[in-house]
């Protein structure tokens, strides 16, 4: 149990989490997404109603959780979802969710 409780410990990363906790920024990674390709600071901030400089540092929030990656092209840095990273980091949280709740039954399905 001692095992589990370390896997969903380390999983459970606040820098994730306040990442993803402001609206600004999932907006952000939406367009992102939505755009499927690299993306410089001024394109993306066409989502958001705040200053330029202030997207830029959600950016840098969501590149140093480990949700996108910045690419420096010359002056620009182009930033992309980092889709496997995000997804393999949800599904590894969700399995030891799921799998911590087997171990106990204290989950019982709601409907």
């Amino acid at each position: 149990m001692a095992n589990r409780d370390e896997d969903l410990s380390a999983l459970m990363v606040p820098a994730f989490f306040k990442a993803l906790a402001d609206p600004n920024r999932v907006a952000l990674l939406k367009e992102l997404a939505a755009r499927g390709g690299a993306c410089t600071v001024t394109e993306v901030a066409v989502c958001c109603p705040v200053d330029i400089s202030v997207v830029s540092r959600h950016l840098s929030t969501l590149r140093k959780a480990g949700i996108l990656q910045a690419t420096k092209v010359g002056r620009e840095v182009r930033y992309t979802v980092n889709a496997r990273a995000l997804v393999s980091t949800l599904r590894e949280m969700a399995d030891a969710i799921e799998a911590s709740c087997d171990a106990q039954e204290a989950c019982k399905e709601v409907g």
